[in-house]
């Protein structure tokens, strides 16, 4: 259990969460339908005006970093001298789908685009001197941006977490999406019987988290969870699987009676309104009141998770239940509350937040608001290594032990004589992205190595990956895509540019229904790695997790260097 201890959110509604949340109990909605520059097709979205950009911009950081600073800075100065930024007890979590992509193809460094160069600057104007972490998991990342810190919080490796999601809209990530076909033409219906597609959103939230409640009424996060499908890199899975896994993880011996309500993700997907509903169903959660905030917002992508649950909370404190804004008649086969109307919330104060997302990520948290908090104790679960493999374009080695391999086969062609030679019949394998490949192929090495039906078909294995890259090199390709001079977004690339896809893929290949997290640091930091597995291994059902360093800048300069993490017999044997 953690404790929020200061917030803001900056949105077309807003600049601060108490702007925000009377502008949706007033019935307000950022969305609008707008023709931008580079885009062939019109987009209903909920984006900041040219006087807001500039209002928020901040001289030397970019739009998105500008935004992320903002947010981050108003919720601290809130709390101002509360604690040391500079101490080593704080830590900056950044959650985010592109970060700075929209830098992409301006004649700049990489540096500009990398998500945790991004975060490494924005951490150099707030005072914090920490490595940050970005926590790159496609629409989960800002709700997996607050599981994650609560876990560092819990584990006892840092005292305080400034937690930011964030993301900005532009030709890369919109036409990206309008390839999927995702997209509505008008405002979004969530749950709705005639919902057509999402709309999009841009927005920056921020929560600062204590591991110590600053009053008896604070916030807290008693309970979060991340779990996968294993079903698709895109499609969620028809029975809920990895959504309920998820919801029913943080209310394990939680009374369902004190829910007030579950916000869920209702991003007006035709497929993943219908999987909420009926892993909400799945979940024992079908009589409890169930919103869907995107009517307002849209969907904020690495904002989503964190603006959804500082609004939720907000509502609650006047003991209300917002409306789905859109929403007119329950078009999902599970018969779930959801009411255009706000209704009273009948006192309680607990709440469950749902997010999912591409690569078969599902998160949630639960949330509650009381009188009798008590601080819960920190702990922390060691691991142990048991195998390890390293590729690179010139080498492979395995516990120690290199492969042999033809001397004229390096680079990208390595990786296709290891498929050959190790996996086969696996054609998904030449659908993937370059760093995904390599992702892939080692993982299938370190299971030959340890013995793959130890831990197949399981909810007890996480794969967290971490790297400094992101997915630059296949941005890159992307970005050819729709240029000016060729215009043709490809669907199959743009997926690909979310990093975690390789998470996704592992999980699918192997059935693992546990977590699966992509982070992205400024540089390799092991004590910081080490940190996040025993934060990870501290989930009672996770007892191993894939992880380790996969970075990849293009054909012939790549690296992977993944182990599998196990947590020691006696911290398992305790917890059960």
């Amino acid at each position: 259990m953690v404790f929020k201890i200061a917030d803001n959110i900056i949105s077309p509604l807003g600049f601060t969460s108490e702007q925000n949340y009377r502008a949706v109990k007033s019935g307000k909605s950022a969305l609008a339908p707008h023709n931008l520059q580079g885009l062939q097709e019109k987009v209903y979205a909920s984006l900041f005006s040219d006087g807001e950009r500039d209002s928020l911009q901040v001289e030397g950081l970019s739009r998105f970093e500008s935004l992320v600073y903002r947010s981050a800075r108003q919720a601290l100065d809130q709390i101002a001298g509360q604690f040391d930024l500079t101490g080593k007890d704080i830590v900056f979590v950044l959650g985010t789908t592109k970060g700075n992509i929209e830098n992409l193809g301006k004649d700049t460094e990489d540096d500009a685009v990398l998500p945790g160069e991004s975060a490494r600057r924005i951490c150099s104007r707030l005072g914090i001197t920490t490595t940050p972490i970005v926590v790159c998991n496609a629409c989960i990342s800002g709700l997996n941006s607050i599981i994650l810190a609560s876990k560092l919080l819990e584990s006892g490796a840092f005292k305080y977490a400034v937690v930011c999601g964030a993301d900005v809209l532009g030709r890369f990530i919109i036409s990206g999406f309008q390839a999927l076909k995702t997209l509505s033409e008008e405002a979004c219906r969530p749950f709705d019987i005639e919902r057509c597609g999402m709309n999009l959103g841009e927005a920056a939230a921020t929560m600062v988290l204590s591991a110590v409640p600053a009053d008896g009424k604070s916030w807290s996060i008693d309970a979060g969870s991340v779990r996968n499908d294993a079903f698709n890199i895109t499609a969620p899975s028809p029975k809920g699987d990895g959504a309920g896994l998820a919801i029913s993880e943080v209310l394990e011996g939680f009374d369902t009676q004190r829910l007030a309500l579950v916000n869920a993700h209702g991003t007006s997907s035709l497929f993943m309104d219908q999987m909420e509903s009926v892993a909400l169903e799945r979940a024992g959660l079908a009589d409890v009141p169930a919103n869907s905030l995107k009517g307002y917002f849209g969907h904020t992508l690495g904002a989503a998770g964190i603006l959804e649950t500082i609004v939720t909370m907000k509502a609650l404190e006047e003991d209300l239940i917002l409306g789905t804004k859109g929403f007119e008649e329950l078009g999902v086969s599970s018969p779930i509350r959801i009411s255009p109307d706000s209704v009273p919330a009948g006192g309680k104060k607990s709440f469950v937040k749902t997010v999912s997302g591409f690569g078969g990520a599902n998160a949630a948290i639960l949330a509650s608001r009381d009188t009798d908090k008590t601080d819960k104790k920190s702990s922390t679960t060691d691991f142990i290594q048991t195998h390890s493999v390293r590729i690179t374009p010139s080498e492979v080695i395995v516990d120690g032990t290199a492969l042999p391999h033809p001397e004229s086969i390096s680079g990208k062609e390595m990786l296709s004589f290891l498929y050959k030679e190790k996996v086969g019949g696996y054609p998904q394998f030449y659908k993937m992205d370059l760093m995904t490949r390599l992702g892939f192929i080692a993982s299938e090495l370190l299971l030959e190595a340890e013995g793959k039906e130890r831990f197949a078909g399981t909810d007890s294995r996480a794969v967290i990956l971490f790297n400094r890259s992101s997915s630059l090199t296949t941005d890159r390709k992307y970005l050819e895509t729709i240029s000016e001079d060729n215009y043709f977004p490809s669907p199959s690339l743009f997926v690909y540019t979310l990093p975690n896809i390789i998470t996704g893929e592992i999980a699918i290949r192997n059935k693992y229904n546990g977590e699966t997290s992509f982070h992205i640091l400024p540089e390799k930091d092991m004590d910081l790695i080490k940190n996040v597995l025993k934060a990870a291994l501290g989930d009672r059902k996770t007892q191993s997790v894939i992880s380790g360093w996969i970075d990849c800048y293009g054909e012939t300069r790549f690296e992977a260097e993944l182990f599998i993490a196990e947590k020691k017999k006696n911290d398992y044997e305790r917890e059960n």
